[in-house]
């Protein structure tokens, strides 16, 4: 059986930044401790919702390490590495390691994608050079690339590819990939409103977008399924439909950061190109945190 890096709900978490668009230190840490204190199962830094894309490296690093440093061991740190220059994920990969870093999280090569057979090159160079456990995100509406449940199969092999953060939104490839891997392949749900649908397949758990807004909520929903209460995390998988949509009524991390700065948090704004949210879309965001009782 495959080490499982954690159970439960995982945070996407935002990267904080000032009206300038600097990147705000010190909101990232008060951020990283109400995560914890609401139950937050593992901090995952500087993925998509973190806009990795727009991170120099050095705030990259920097982010993962104010992540390892804020946690100081009491959940893991996954720190997204991915890219796609197979050498360059490399490097950061074992940056991210050197900083203390529990786990990373690859995305798939993005524009000039590769073969199913260039996934398994490029996945199993990156883990073997930095020697730290790593979950696989498959979101093939970003990358233009889908992981195949059989590629899914070969990499599970690698003693260091421990997971996937499968955002595909194809459940009967996801049941696919759970049938032919088995333990050896950890799976979480990348799409907030297939978490349930993931755990009944044998999912260990979400890397969640709401839960920067709403963490309790998404660790109990987990929590609930592990029970065996089943139902009762049925309801709330339910419950939370529509702050589900409301956070993608937009490009993530867009709706996300201004439910955000809502809520009174300094969020700040996404950097260009994410524009901010369009006025009926701020409406509907609005209505839906007061819905959930967030506001």
């Amino acid at each position: 059986m495959k080490k499982v890096i954690f159970t439960g709900s995982g945070v996407a978490i935002v990267t904080p930044m000032k009206p300038d668009g600097q990147v705000d230190f010190e909101e990232l840490g008060r951020v990283i401790e109400f995560q914890i204190e609401n139950g937050t199962d593992s901090i995952v830094i500087c993925g998509t919702t973190g806009e990795s894309a727009t991170l120099k490296d050095g705030e990259h690093l920097e982010c993962i390490r104010c992540a390892v440093e804020t946690t100081a061991g009491r959940v893991p740190v996954i720190a997204g590495t991915g890219s796609n220059d197979t050498t360059h994920a490399v490097e950061m990969s074992r940056e991210a390691a050197a900083l203390g870093a529990d786990a990373v999280l690859l995305v798939t090569p993005y524009y000039n994608k590769t073969s199913q057979a260039g996934l398994v090159k490029h996945f199993n160079t990156i883990v073997d050079a930095a020697g730290l456990p790593a979950i696989l995100y498959n979101v093939p509406s970003r990358t233009g690339i889908n992981i195949q449940p059989e590629t899914a199969l070969e990499l599970s092999k690698n003693p260091l590819i421990c997971g996937i953060k499968e955002a595909s939104g194809n459940i009967s490839q996801i049941a696919q990939m759970a049938a032919l891997c088995g333990d050896e392949l950890p799976l979480y749900s990348g799409n907030d409103d297939q978490v349930v649908p993931l755990l009944s397949l044998g999912g260990k758990g979400v890397i969640s977008v709401v839960a920067n807004i709403d963490p309790a909520r998404m660790h109990r929903m987990c929590q609930l399924w592990f029970e065996g209460k089943t139902a009762e995390s049925a309801r709330l998988q339910l419950e939370s439909m529509g702050l589900c949509k409301a956070m993608f009524c937009d490009v993530n991390p867009i709706p996300v950061k201004a439910a955000m700065n809502m809520m009174g948090w300094n969020a700040g704004p996404c950097r260009l190109p994410l524009a901010p949210l369009s006025q009926e879309h701020e409406a509907f965001v609005t209505a839906q945190l007061h819905s959930a009782g967030l506001l």
